[in-house]
């Protein structure tokens, strides 16, 4: 197969990006779609072989099991363009897997004689769904989802060296409640996990019954035949779960299952994204320098988080794919129509973009050094963030006015220590208490936050 030349490719994914999305070919190319048709044949024939009441098709031999097996374990790119050729002329790519199949039995007697029944009584759509749902096991649950869990662990190390360091949190943007940087990297650890868990549990659905799902060409010939329990031997022989009632198409509510729960792993990693690139802006987390790279065309001192900015960049193009395909490809006008055909081609750019936003965001999560000098330095300049537990100890001991005493000494103004500590003095309160909010500062504020940081940023 001729490689595509990436500087004049359309798609950034086959130019620019080819070689971060590289491992996805083995799963979404038409190369991998043609190699998955013809497993799904293949696998078809041998359960019509197995098929007792089926007398026309004996069992087959082992040499004959043995030759099916080779043809799909050493399925190659020249042989998926030898049935391209074929389909050059019948513009039908599934009958010109039926067709290259075919003169491949004529390589061995038992199975040239028994060549009709490569296909037999199926519609195109019951090779096409089952080959969809392989490529979605091999390229999300496989490579996709690898990739998604080194994001994963490498964000649980960063929790976890990081559980204790004490940083200014900021809500609505303003200096708020302090917590510790490894606790809100563990948030995204835990919300990550979740969702993988999503993922993981979505069935994923195939059917062979014909051209509207009834069986009824398999009726005509074998009426006999037990033909739902022989298509469910034969999907869950492939590693599938068995969609029993659909049209001509498997209704594709799994894949708008699955697509749906890939976009929210890739909506929290935009979100992560955004938040480390704020905490960077910070100075919070400064970016290990690669010899030769340039930040700016003019000017020299730039270290951009340009690997943050590229996830959340491909993160949302993903989504608009990943939404439109989970929208889409449950609507199929009454019986079929083709509209899901072509969209269903694009689940590897789909698949792809998210994937280039795992590569970026894990090469970006390995750049990052904490600065815990800069967040201790941004804590001791908000000092006010400790009106919160003055006045709720005040309310404790019943002291009217907690809420309003403090929000007048300190709301919209800077307190220095010194004012803190004058105030603190002042209060009816016993003294084991005034002690202990003497002793407060702003970076020893962090209530569990190092505690959950140890408890739900680790994996396992």
């Amino acid at each position: 197969m001729p490689s595509l030349d990436p500087i004049s490719a359309i798609s950034p994914l086959d130019g620019r990006y080819q070689k971060k999305v590289a491992a996805l070919s083995d799963s979404f190319s038409e190369f991998a779609l043609t190699r998955e048709r013809i497993r799904v044949e293949l696998a078809w024939l041998k359960s019509l072989a197995a098929e007792r009441a089926i007398e026309e098709l004996p069992p087959l031999s082992a040499d004959a099991i043995a030759f099916l097996d080779k043809i799909v374990a050493e399925f190659s790119p020249p042989e998926a363009l030898a049935v391209k050729a074929i389909e050059a002329t019948t513009n039908h790519d599934v009958k010109a897997v039926e067709y290259w199949i075919k003169e491949q039995f004529k390589k061995l007697p038992e199975l040239a004689a028994h060549a009709e029944f490569v296909h037999f009584a199926c519609t195109s759509e019951d090779v096409n769904n089952v080959s969809h749902a392989l490529m979605l096991k091999r390229g999300v649950f496989d490579t996709w989802l690898s990739q998604f869990d080194h994001v994963v662990a490498a964000l649980s190390k960063v929790a976890i060296a990081t559980a204790a360091m004490p940083m200014l949190s900021r809500t609505h943007g303003q200096a708020a409640t302090p917590s510790t940087m490894g606790k809100e990297i563990s948030l995204f650890v835990d919300r990550l996990r979740a969702a993988r868990a999503r993922v993981v549990n979505v069935p994923l659905r195939a059917k062979m019954n014909g051209a509207v799902g009834n069986y009824n060409a398999h009726l005509s010939a074998y009426p006999n035949v037990d033909w739902p329990a022989l298509s469910k031997r034969t999907v869950e022989s492939l590693g599938l779960t068995w969609q029993p009632m659909s049209a001509q198409i498997e209704p594709h509510d799994y894949m708008a299952e699955l697509f749906d729960a890939m976009a929210r792993i890739d909506t929290i990693l935009i979100d992560f994204c955004r938040d480390t690139w704020g905490y960077i802006s910070l100075g919070f987390f400064k970016q290990k320098l690669k010899a030769g790279e340039i930040g700016s065309s003019t000017m020299p001192h730039k270290v951009n988080p340009i690997d943050f900015e590229n996830a959340e960049g491909n993160f949302g193009l993903a989504n608009a794919l990943l939404r439109h395909l989970s929208e889409k490809l449950p609507i199929s006008r009454w019986q079929r129509d083709l509209t899901d055909s072509t969209v269903l081609r694009n689940m590897g750019v789909a698949v792809g973009y998210s994937m280039l936003g795992l590569v970026s965001a894990l090469q970006g999560i390995g750049k990052l050094e904490v600065n815990a000098d800069a967040m201790l330095k941004d804590l001791d300049q908000n000092w006010e963030v400790l009106a919160e537990p003055i006045q709720t100890v005040m309310r404790r001991y019943a002291v009217a006015g907690a809420y309003e005493q403090l929000k007048e000494l300190t709301r919209g103004q800077r307190v220095t220590p010194e004012a803190f500590a004058k105030f603190i003095d002042g209060l009816s309160i016993p003294a084991d208490a005034k002690a202990s909010l003497a002793a407060l500062t702003p970076a020893k504020y962090v209530g569990l936050a190092e505690t959950l940081a140890r408890e739900y940023g680790a994996t396992s």
